[in-house]
């Protein structure tokens, strides 16, 4: 996303007073104090700078209760943040309302080296199908709410093959219409604020999502607009840890809800991160069933006439 910031520095300074007058109504000290003078006695003298250190620690001490006080009562709850998402997306009624969801554009990998066709189709409430097309062959991955499966002709696998359990858990949070924050505790989510964190310049809001399976997501929200700029998901998969980081902009709003057009994923740090790049969007589109479910046979295009 290009968004422009206006940035604000502010710093505090405690209030100059000229001849000590601040110091002797604040602290109470005698009028007729001079330390400078030898008036007093040692003893009272050490006395004095004793009371004196006291007092200006404990002004100090109020000074940061204060301030830690005030921060936080500003830092924004989990609720708040979730708000500001549904808002920044379109509102409830409009989140509710999408029900179908046809994303194509296309997909670069090794740098953009390599372009594929790309087309997603989601429907309510946890269907899903992805297909990447490259030289006649389409790469196929679908999840109909209860079984993942997948056709690999780039692996030399042309007939679908059904997904194991720790394969198809992108896919499920890949059907999620509306993200992991939308209505969070219906899906057993746990949902976490955790600050904010610098994403590539920006302070974004941290909101730390635990699956029902275990699996945890980071979502990082944009300060101003409330809308992901960063998804950091961690889960084990076949005995293994991985990271997946995914990055989101270019919003485009269609059936009244922002869809991120701009995708951009990988695992965390590696340099070879494939992009998606959304020309056209469709919501509500009529959506043929069998296209998410396990197929008997997949039909092969027959020879033009």
């Amino acid at each position: 996303m290009n968004f422009n910031r206006l940035w604000q520095f502010r710093t505090r300074k405690l209030p100059y007073c000229a001849h000590n007058n601040f110091f002797r109504e604040q602290l109470a000290l005698p009028s007729g104090l001079n330390i400078g003078a030898g008036v007093l006695s040692p003893i009272r003298r050490q006395n004095s700078y004793m009371h004196l250190r006291l007092l200006i620690a404990f002004i100090f001490a109020g000074f940061v209760v204060s301030d830690a006080f005030t921060q936080d009562k500003s830092q924004p709850t989990v609720d708040e943040l979730v708000a500001k998402n549904i808002e920044a997306k379109g509102g409830t009624s409009a989140l509710h309302g999408l029900t179908t969801l046809r994303l194509s554009g296309k997909m670069l990998v090794q740098g953009g080296q390599i372009q594929l066709a790309y087309l997603q189709t989601k429907r309510r409430p946890e269907d899903v199908r992805t297909e990447a097309s490259l030289q006649g062959m389409t790469q196929i991955e679908a999840y109909d709410g209860k079984e993942g499966w997948r056709v690999s002709p780039f692996f030399g696998r042309r007939d679908p093959e059904r997904m194991s359990a720790d394969d198809v858990k992108a896919l499920v949070e890949d059907a999620e219409m509306d993200g992991p924050l939308i209505d969070w505790q219906a899906k057993g989510n746990v949902v976490e604020y955790l600050g904010t964190e610098d994403v590539d310049g920006t302070p974004a809001h941290k909101l730390k999502v635990t699956r029902k399976n275990g699996d945890v997501s980071f979502v990082y929200l944009d300060p101003d607009h409330f809308l992901e700029i960063r998804v950091l998901t961690q889960r084990t998969r076949h005995g293994a840890y991985e990271e997946v980081e995914t990055d989101l902009g270019d919003y485009e709003k269609v059936g009244g809800v922002f869809v991120p057009t701009s995708i951009e994923f990988g695992r965390k740090g590696a340099p070879d991160k494939q992009r998606i790049i959304i020309d056209k969007v469709e919501a509500n589109v009529p959506i043929d069933d069998t296209i998410f479910h396990f197929p008997d046979t997949i039909p092969l295009p027959q020879p033009q006439r």
